[in-house]
């Protein structure tokens, strides 16, 4: 079982277009297109029923304090917790490739709508979700996919890893608004197999890929 994008390449830069930030001399960083990537998967397992796709960052500071604050870095030492960009279920093994732009296609202030998603998936919220919460013009439940905008005085390189599961069971036991974790608890015991895809990114531009 494979996953791919031609997007990007395993390991290789995510261009900006599919990211929710991008970098601007003048103010750090400035919103983009926030398109998600085109995806193809292949030699699928015996059995399969549904496929279930996870992108999460594993790079994000465990304490908020220096992010993105003028005269201050956050020192590649620091813990990382994870960061879920998308949590997408039900996608019927037999669809066809994702397309660029299919499921996210800019900004959406508040966050895009669900968790009902096109082709009959569904979709979780997003750990965005979480981050704008004490913002009120961007507060909401971000459902779907929402890309990269990592803390633009980070001193390391982010990776986003794009993990496709084959399901045995056509749809995933969840219900009503659900998370990343939810929906890994749900699928434990049910994937036959599973392919990853890794994408790097960053807003600091003294950083070097």
């Amino acid at each position: 079982m494979e996953l791919a994008s031609a997007n990007f390449a395993h390991n290789q830069k995510i261009p900006g277009e599919y990211a929710f930030a991008v970098p601007d001399p003048a103010s750090h960083i400035k919103l983009s297109q926030n398109r998600n990537p085109a995806l193809a998967w292949s030699d699928l397992p015996p059995g399969v029923k549904s496929l279930v796709l996870i992108c999460h960052d594993y790079d994000v500071p465990s304490r908020a304090d220096d992010v993105n604050k003028e005269g201050r870095t956050i020192p590649a030492l620091l813990p990382r917790v994870d960061f879920h960009h998308w949590v997408l279920v039900d996608l019927d093994p037999n669809s066809g490739p994702v397309k660029a732009g299919e499921f996210s296609d800019g900004v959406t202030p508040r966050g895009k709508k669900g968790p009902e998603g096109p082709r009959g998936t569904r979709q979780g919220i997003n750990d965005y979700t979480a981050w704008f919460a004490g913002d009120k013009d961007m507060a909401g439940n971000y459902f779907g996919y929402d890309g990269p905008c990592p803390p633009w005085n980070d001193e390391i390189v982010h990776h986003y890893v794009f993990t496709l599961y084959a399901v045995d069971i056509a749809k995933c036991p969840v219900s009503g608004i659900f998370k990343g974790p939810d929906v890994l608890a749900a699928i434990r015991g049910h994937v036959l197999e599973q392919a990853s895809l890794t994408g790097v990114y960053s807003l600091n531009p003294r950083v070097r890929f």
